[in-house]
């Protein structure tokens, strides 16, 4: 019988090693709930070697927390190419991709306070995914020095992605692929009501919808409330509502 050698790692590739292994057991449950014995029982070292490599139990919790907030930050990154109803849902689905594979992490992440164990590190690690996905969303708009509006309206958006990802965690009740389309459509919702009251917001609208193919999402959400009109609601006088949110914007 032979008897198998631990192959020896060098500094990195250990610390690698470290916060792979946190992160898995952030999947599983709260940041806080996970003790430095869990993460060196499941790397197969001792506790000692863990804060060989960490000087503290703080600095590998903030390690872990930084990339994973550096991979959900990058799913916000997609090639300027296609309909933006097309990209913001590939956007969707690599957002609740991590969701679903880290929700006890993300939740604790998210919400922060006495759930992760540095919650100031972890707020700023958060506002700046925030920040980033806000960058993502104007660069597919084309707007490099968004309005006033045109920015509450994704940073709106940012935040209800976000929060309707924590809500959808707590019992999954609502099929995943029907929330990433209808946040979609909250999107071009929310565009269209502020469009109302901006002429420069009204502009990028049409230009949106302009390139949205007919089986789009931005599409089946104009087709979608023209279907919801009263009976006594003329189709005719609810097409020119619609048309008038992005055409006619009030002073």
């Amino acid at each position: 019988m032979t008897t198998g050698v631990r192959r020896r790692m060098g500094v990195e590739e250990r610390r690698e090693q470290l916060i792979s292994v946190a992160l898995e057991l952030f999947s599983r449950r709260p940041p806080a709930d996970v003790s430095i014995d869990e993460i060196a029982a499941a790397a197969g070292i001792s506790r000692p070697l863990v804060y060989h490599y960490f000087p503290g139990k703080l600095s590998l919790y903030e390690a872990a927390l930084r990339r994973a907030a550096d991979d959900l930050a990058h799913r916000f990154v997609e090639p300027h190419e296609g309909p933006l109803g097309a990209r913001l849902l590939r956007v969707m689905e690599r957002y609740f991709d991590f969701v679903d594979a880290h929700g006890p992490g993300f939740s604790a992440l998210m919400r922060g306070g006495p759930a992760v164990p540095s919650g100031q590190a972890a707020n700023a690690l958060i506002d700046a995914v925030r920040q980033a996905a806000r960058d993502q969303i104007l660069a597919h708009l084309g707007v490099a020095e968004p309005s006033a509006r045109l920015d509450l309206v994704v940073r709106s958006w940012v935040s209800l992605a976000e929060s309707t990802a924590l809500l959808w965690l707590d019992g999954r009740r609502v099929a995943r692929a029907e929330l990433e389309r209808q946040l979609v459509h909250d999107f071009v919702a929310l565009l269209a009501v502020s469009a109302q009251r901006d002429p420069g917001l009204a502009a990028l609208l049409r230009g949106i919808l302009d390139s949205e193919p007919v089986d789009g999402p931005f599409a089946e959400l104009v087709a979608g409330l023209l279907a919801l009109a009263p009976a006594g609601l003329p189709r005719a006088r609810a097409e020119a509502g619609a048309h008038e949110v992005i055409s006619s914007p009030r002073t």
